[in-house]
């Protein structure tokens, strides 16, 4: 008998097949990238919000930004692509429609890995020497992999639905952003929007084999990931920073950079975190499966970050 969920897994093979693009033909193009223009958008980037910056100032920090966009998703998509696999197990000798589509998010998961490799590289050629990374992918994701699924489940999630706001970010004020990263945004989003469908089945699969008190625990391994990843942010807004304003000529003053750390971190935070914990889907999701004590964890854990949001 096919379940209601065995056709949700068609759906999203469907979607699948019918907007699959490949890093050269589709999105590469042969074009490089623009630097008269501005890579994040603002309302991504938060650079308006910095009122002593020069256009170019601005302009050059969300290219900066845009090389950490890069960086980042190259990091958190190395153990999202490990983790479909991963669950794709159970279905080896079961539903077979759940598992090509598992093995297909984690194909176009390495896919992406290798998209932001490729423009990573392509602004290494460009920009100042000096850029730094501070973690390495298959660190974070060895200690990823350390958790619960339901725990990684449950942030993947939350990952996979903030491409869909930067999605909208990228379009929705009619910014003059470089055309190159308007078509990353683009085409990232067409495939992650089918993930994220994945990765609720695969949470609420996962949540019905719990006890309580494992998902007690999931949740306290949820709120240490989130912590983990706010450590990487922390750092590389610091050496984002660094490097911004070596290449300002350091022409900034000890105020105005301690206000860049903060509204480089703001945007991060916002970014890579808030963003997806606002979506309305998010929230609906986690809220529905744990209990009002655990939600209560989860909201005071995320407080200290709820402040970073644009402006307007």
């Amino acid at each position: 008998m096919i379940t209601e969920n065995t056709r949700k897994y068609a759906r999203v093979i469907e979607a699948s097949q019918r907007v699959r693009w490949e890093i050269e033909r589709d999105v590469i193009c042969g074009r490089t990238f623009d630097y008269s223009r501005t890579f994040l958008p603002s309302g991504l980037s938060l650079v308006d919000e910095i009122p002593f910056l020069t256009d170019p100032d601005r302009r050059f920090l969300s290219q900066v930004q845009g090389r950490t966009y890069a960086f980042m998703f190259g990091l958190v998509e190395r153990f999202i692509g490990a983790k479909a696999l991963e669950v794709s197990r159970d279905h080896w000798l079961g539903d077979q429609v759940a598992l090509e589509a598992l093995v297909r998010m984690t194909d176009e998961e390495l896919k992406h890995q290798a998209l932001f490799r490729r423009l990573d590289q392509m602004m290494n050629e460009r920009m100042p020497s000096g850029y730094r990374q501070v973690a390495q992918p298959n660190d974070v994701g060895r200690a990823v992999l350390g958790k619960s699924t339901w725990a990684v489940l449950a942030l993947t999630l939350d990952i996979e639905l903030f491409t869909q706001a930067h999605f909208r970010a990228s379009i929705e004020h009619g910014e003059d952003i470089c055309p190159l990263w308007k078509d990353v945004f683009l085409f990232h989003w067409r495939e992650e929007s089918q993930h994220a469908v994945l990765d609720e089945l695969e949470l609420l699969r996962t949540d019905a084999g719990l006890t309580p008190p494992q998902r007690d625990a999931a949740v306290g391994e949820l709120i240490e990931l989130v912590g983990a990843i706010d450590g990487i942010l922390q750092a590389q807004a610091n050496a984002d920073v660094e490097y911004f304003v070596s290449n300002a000529a350091n022409r900034f003053n000890q105020v105005e950079k301690d206000l860049l750390r903060a509204a480089v971190l703001k945007a991060y935070r916002w970014q890579y975190i808030t963003s997806g914990v606002s979506e309305p889907r998010f929230t609906r999701v986690l809220f529905s499966l744990i209990t009002e004590p655990s939600a209560a964890r989860v909201r005071e854990a995320l407080q200290p970050f709820m402040y970073a949001r644009p402006a307007h």
